[in-house]
């Protein structure tokens, strides 16, 4: 870990998620086009820039940091990923000499006004299944008679594969999905907009450099395939989903939009937050046995504002705050699980942790369970009254890292807000 003591030549406000303990990467627009920065306070520190003028060269091919995405750095492994860490934290060390020879302020771009792209290209998204507090939920709600988790939920990371198409930026507009809903007290479905939209709070990481089909990577070696993570909102509608789920599970009630944040945090960074996980009970089958701990103490939190709140001048309402923490299935072992029948993964694909609720009413990561299913309403200041979303609510999620003696390590956040049904 970076001593708190290091400071950075680039001004870094009290309080910022982006410490030179932490330097996330991301894409920003230059000139009509995407290339990689790291953000650094308030400011970006481009990437490509500083390969072109030749600052990374003995470190990796130049080409790789002047890419529009990531993935050509995710696919080169932790080695590469770590010298390019490195290298950049002595890139912007206060007491730094190896921009003697460059305009340094050329280099940086102020976050304020930049305009953001995808971080990677995604070629398979992956949805787990994985908060204990979450199923359990689901299951009372859903089966309020019956056993909350089904027979095989304690045995593996339950998932789903999802739509890449529509993963995207921090801040992209999400229109509102139409499909096939049918109530309960209805004999046939109708077609129309999802009138319970919902939110899932999660965490994804994004893998690289992959491994072949018919291979394993198993949970000792996820360390070397695991290159960072992100926020994640799986935008959910609930009514759409549940007519069509079953036999076969989540399918259009899903796979309308997910977005995720612009800066993608690494594992090294966190590595100062890592935690063991909840006791696993039955104890995992060998493949998922994890000898070492696989959880981050990241807290999360959920903000919501009505186009009402914008209009009269109220900010954003927290109306949930978890933890990573919590997650019973962690990242580790979901990669295992993922890659134990030899399907492969590709540098940039993305897994995301699933809905990551806590242990108390106010720690739950969707609007299904924080309502009960819409019985039970939030309130907010505005006066108004929310089950699902309504068009024009904005809904962003923040993740962040802070303990007294150690960095803040900070996401940024993802945010978007809610169109009407085209």
């Amino acid at each position: 870990m970076i001593d708190l003591s290091t400071a950075s030549w680039v001004e870094v406000p009290a309080g910022s998620d982006f410490p030179l303990q932490n330097l996330p990467y991301g894409a920003f627009i230059k000139h009509d086009a995407p290339r990689l920065g790291i953000a650094i306070g308030e400011s970006i520190f481009d990437l490509c820039g500083a390969a072109h003028a030749g600052l990374f060269d003995d470190v990796v091919s130049p080409a790789v940091l002047q890419a529009s995405t990531l993935n050509p750095l995710l696919a080169c492994g932790r080695h590469t990923w770590t010298a390019v860490r490195e290298r950049a934290i002595a890139l912007l060390r206060k007491d730094t000499n190896l921009l003697d020879d460059v305009n340094r302020d050329s280099l940086l771009v102020p976050q304020a006004g930049s305009r953001m792209a995808m971080p990677v290209q995604t070629c398979d998204y992956v949805d787990f299944y994985s908060s204990l507090e979450h199923a359990t939920n689901l299951g009372k709600i859903f089966r309020p008679d019956g056993e909350p988790l089904m027979p095989n939920w304690r045995w593996m990371p339950i998932g789903y594969n999802g739509r890449s198409s529509t993963i995207v930026v921090d801040g992209t507009p999400i229109i509102r999905p139409a499909g096939q809903r049918k109530p309960p007290d209805a004999s046939a479905p109708s077609f129309g907009p999802s009138r319970q939209l919902d939110i899932e709070l999660e965490v994804g990481f994004l893998t690289g450099p992959g491994n072949k089909m018919g291979t394993r990577i198993p949970v000792e070696s996820a360390r070397d395939h695991i290159f960072g993570l992100v926020m994640v909102n799986d935008w959910s509608a609930r009514d759409i989903q549940a007519w069509e789920y079953q036999p076969l599970g989540p399918f259009l009630g899903k796979s309308f939009a997910t977005s995720v944040s612009a800066w993608v945090v690494t594992l090294d960074a966190l590595e100062p937050y890592r935690v063991p996980g909840p006791l696993q009970d039955p104890l995992p089958l060998p493949y998922l046995e994890c000898g070492e701990a696989w959880n981050f103490d990241i807290d999360l939190l959920v903000e919501l504002q009505t186009q009402k709140m914008r209009d009269a001048g109220i900010g954003a309402q927290t109306v949930s705050r978890s933890n990573f923490k919590y997650m019973y299935w962690n990242m580790a072992q979901q990669l295992a699980h993922l890659t134990v029948n030899g399907t492969a993964v590709r540098p940039g694909d993305l897994c995301a942790s699933g809905t990551i609720s806590g242990p108390t009413p106010d720690s739950c990561g969707s609007l299904i369970e924080l309502t009960w299913r819409g019985t039970r309403p939030l309130a907010l200041q505005s006066g108004e009254e929310r089950s699902f979303l309504e068009d024009g609510d904005t809904v962003v999620m923040r993740g962040y890292c802070q303990h007294l003696g150690k960095p803040r390590i900070g996401f940024g956040g993802v945010s978007g807000t809610v169109l009407a049904c085209v």
